[in-house]
């Protein structure tokens, strides 16, 4: 009897000890392209039903633990007041947001354009912060842009000259990382570098693979990530059937779209010592990204 009681007590112990293991770091939300406007439906675009699946996504979010839900951009479609309709439901969240700036967001009269990043309650257009040995770098690419700069503006000069010169053939619905938060963006990573910590980006524009949606300068971005072992994952936005590449060992995973679906589409993502679990919700795949 003795026997058999040790031998159970041992294999109570061993189990509990790899359902401890089995058990992520810790846990995020996200999503891309909620898009919500105040505007007939155009299919796929189905601009109705946005509030609801984003209400839906805030609930399942509130029954699990995570640290933090990022939305990677384009929160809204157009107009200043779409963010009415939005901000409600994020504060029904019990978990911290991170938002990323999109092309849409900025599809609002001039004197709101720089309002937005406040509206959307964020501390600066980029910015990065820490948790659980990751550093998260919320990126903007539409600090190159034709949208993200009110009418007269020095940015938007240079945004249009650099477009000119170096971009001609990049969508004008596309943008690009600016140059100051380039130099800021790798000074981050070598920091990250030096102090053994992992990096993910947040991005509403990919970088990979190939495709019409990413970044006007995507090719320069890629090459300063492959300069630093930190970088994991980049995850964006703005392509809405979704895609997924994966260069120099670094992950560039692009979420579908929120909007276009009648279904969903979101993601929880676990975090584990060796690998990312992205669970995907409605339209969204899940996968899992093995880190280097």
């Amino acid at each position: 009897m003795r026997l058999l009681a040790a031998v159970v007590l041992a294999a109570t112990l061993a189990t509990g000890a790899f359902a401890k293991e089995a058990q992520p770091a810790f846990s995020i939300g996200a999503i891309a392209d909620c898009q919500f406007a105040a505007e007939p439906n155009a299919p796929p675009r189905l601009y109705d039903t946005a509030p609801g699946k984003l209400e839906a996504a805030v609930a399942d979010f509130n029954r699990r633990k995570i640290s933090f839900v990022v939305h990677l951009g384009d929160f809204i479609d157009r107009d200043w007041a779409s963010f009415d309709t939005l901000m409600p439901i994020t504060r029904k969240l019990r978990h911290p947001w991170h938002f990323v700036l999109g092309n849409h967001d900025f599809a609002v009269d001039d004197a709101h354009k720089p309002q937005v990043p406040a509206r959307l309650g964020m501390p600066a257009r980029y910015y990065s912060f820490e948790q659980h040995g990751w550093m998260f770098l919320v990126t903007d690419g539409n600090g190159l842009s034709s949208y993200g700069w009110s009418a007269g503006s020095a940015e938007l000069a240079h945004s249009m000259d650099v477009h000119q010169r170096l971009y001609p053939q990049a969508p004008l619905w596309d943008g690009g990382i600016d140059e100051a938060q380039m130099r800021w963006i790798d000074a981050r990573l070598t920091d990250a570098d030096r102090r053994g910590l992992k990096v993910m980006l947040f991005s509403h524009f990919p970088l990979w693979p190939e495709n019409p949606h990413n970044l006007w300068n995507a090719a320069e971005v890629r090459a300063l990530l492959d300069r630093h072992a930190s970088v994991k994952i980049w995850l964006d936005g703005h392509n809405h059937e979704g895609n997924y590449g994966v260069r120099s060992g670094i992950h560039y995973l692009n979420l579908k779209a929120m909007l276009d679906t009648p279904e969903t589409a979101y993601a929880r993502l676990d975090f584990f010592a060796d690998r990312v679990e992205v669970h995907g919700v409605g339209k969204q795949p899940s996968m899992t990204l093995k880190l280097r």
